[in-house]
């Protein structure tokens, strides 16, 4: 059981990424999925959510208007597209499952973290 996030890499400020957060052994419909990031020198911060009904929680307020999340449960994937990055978007991101479909629910456990740099 485990989650396998990928996408990350270097991009230009104003630039785009899409992160994908696949589950393998066990169903990812059953449970929201959150992602994370921690910037150099920074505690981890919760960035946004889905939920198990698909409804969407931004916690970070920098996330707003710029990143989106969604799923495919067909292909056991949740994606975060990122867009109109900047500096302060660096970091290590990585996704989460809760123990159940809500965001609000306890974390079960983390994917590994992969690095986006934002550099021009």
């Amino acid at each position: 059981v485990q989650l396998q996030a990928s996408g990350g890499g270097f991009v230009q400020p104003g630039g785009s990424l899409t992160f994908s957060c696949a589950a393998q052994g066990f169903n990812l419909d059953l449970y929201a999925v959150g992602w994370f990031r921690q910037a150099p020198g920074k505690e981890r911060e919760k960035v946004l959510c889905i939920s198990s009904g698909y409804v969407e929680t931004y916690w970070a307020d920098s996330a707003k208007d710029r990143f989106s999340i969604s799923r495919d449960n067909a292909k056991n994937i949740v994606y975060l597209q990122m867009n109109r990055l900047d500096f302060d978007d660096t970091a290590r991101y990585s996704c989460a499952v809760p123990q159940s479909g809500s965001c609000s629910a306890t974390l079960a456990f983390r994917g590994r973290e992969t690095l986006v740099t934002v550099s021009s």
